[in-house]
């Protein structure tokens, strides 16, 4: 049987009221991400906000195969933060999964909220996180990046899974032992693809374009 992959979830596998509260959640987020990018982001790191917008869009639309016929896709969470920081790319996975849902009919309306939470906050917020608090462990971002950058990727796949679990079982859409079972053991797997796409991004852009990775938190233009 293959394995339920519902990070981009349509309409109809969360109850109304779980789709409501994330909802919620997510408009909150995204309207602190907006005033700490104004008052913030430096504007250099703006056209770079377009660029990783596109390459996460792009990037979701291909999927990698894994062993009993499914298949996973990146995120992209990590990678915008590590690049952006937690609050613009928080504004760029909102705007990537929206698009998707809106123009491509790829997750619903409803339970966009949900869907902008699991694949885009999690990883912004969370996965950002784990990135500087491995990375400090390292040593510090020079020495770290990459490899805290494949821890975080990995466990921000794995842990919008568990939540996603919750959510499904919550909504009375499944029990959470199946969830789990589906779900959390399939995306051990998938993280795994993120944390490689992820670092090697990352590498890419360390060799050629070093001066990208300072405009984080470089201050905001006057």
């Amino acid at each position: 049987m293959t394995p339920i992959f519902l990070l981009h979830a349509a309409d109809g596998f969360f109850s109304v009221p779980v789709s409501i509260v994330f909802w919620v959640i997510t408009a909150a987020a995204l309207a602190v991400s907006l005033r700490q990018v104004s008052a913030r982001l430096d504007d250099r790191a703006i056209p770079l906000m377009g660029v990783m917008a596109a390459f996460i869009f792009a990037g979701q639309m291909f999927n990698f195969q894994i062993p009993g016929g499914t298949s996973g896709h990146l995120l992209g969470g990590v990678l915008a933060a590590v690049l952006l920081g937690p609050y613009a790319a928080a504004i760029v996975m909102a705007c990537v999964i929206a698009v998707q849902a809106i123009v491509f009919q790829d997750g619903g309306l409803v339970v966009l909220g949900v869907n902008i939470f699991n694949m885009g906050l999690i990883g912004t917020f969370g996965g950002y996180a784990v990135y500087r608090a491995v990375a400090a462990a390292l040593g510090g971002e020079a020495k770290g990046r990459l490899p805290a950058a494949a821890v975080a990727a990995w466990l921000s796949v794995v842990a919008a899974a568990v939540v996603c679990s919750f959510q499904l079982a919550v909504s009375g859409t499944t029990s959470l032992e199946a969830a789990l079972v589906a779900m959390v053991g399939w995306h051990v797997i998938i993280g795994i693809g993120e944390a490689i796409i992820t670092v090697g991004a990352l590498a890419f852009i360390q060799a050629s374009r070093a001066d990208l990775l300072t405009l984080r938190d470089a201050p905001a233009s006057s």
